[in-house]
């Protein structure tokens, strides 16, 4: 065996180490898993206030010191488990710790409410980025899923672009102007709803401009 022969079967490897396969069940656990719990966890809690080292908090506040560490303990499972993380959960566990953590020392629940603003204000600010650029950085993200041709991920990507824009300022309206039980609902569930709505309306764009497998 050669020295290229060696280094081509590390490299094969680290592939497969970087894609390791796990229980689909046990995936969709660890990525969504946290987000039910602090739903489920909040409609328990909401009524309630606890006095802790003299301090008192109420059940979001709570709640939310509860969900930091559990999404950074899933989303470390499932790294390990997986060899992976996409950028956009690492900015997400980030995001997490930063507002969450605000507003937990500062026993305020509006900067944990602020966060799915800037999440969606830099994932659609990061695209427009790279649209000026003339290239779709969503596609370095998503191509093994989707593959297309480069004009279909331009559009796509501005389709996105503008997605993200619509659902940080949303989120905005939302927790300024909502309680925030309709708050933790539209979190929940209509963030959620809203991409996969949105991905489920870019069919036509998908089959118009989907890459041809090869024929071989």
């Amino acid at each position: 065996m050669t020295e290229r022969d060696m280094d081509s079967g590390r490299q094969d490897d680290g592939a497969q180490d970087a894609g390791r396969q796990i229980n689909p069940w046990l995936k969709s656990a660890l990525e969504f898993g946290p987000i039910l719990l602090f739903f489920i966890a909040y409609l328990r809690l909401k009524e309630q206030v606890f006095t802790i080292a003299g301090t008192e908090y109420d059940g979001f506040i709570v709640v939310t010191a509860a969900f930091i560490p559990l999404l950074v303990a899933s989303t470390a499972a499932l790294w390990a488990l997986t060899g992976k993380l996409s950028r956009m959960q690492v900015a997400t566990v980030v995001l997490v710790v930063i507002f969450g953590g605000l507003s937990v020392w500062l026993n305020d629940d509006r900067f944990f409410k602020m966060k799915p603003t800037m999440i969606y204000l830099l994932f659609g600010g990061l695209l427009a980025f790279g649209l000026l650029r003339g290239q779709s950085y969503l596609k370095f993200v998503m191509e093994e899923v989707m593959p297309l041709r480069d004009e279909g991920w331009m559009i796509l990507t501005r389709r996105l672009m503008f997605c993200f824009f619509a659902l940080a300022l949303a989120n905005e309206l939302i927790w300024r102007n909502f309680p925030t039980e309709t708050w933790v609902y539209f979190k929940t569930f209509g963030l959620t709803a809203a991409v996969f709505v949105f991905f489920m309306t870019q069919g036509k764009l998908f089959s118009a401009y989907a890459l041809e497998k090869d024929k071989s």
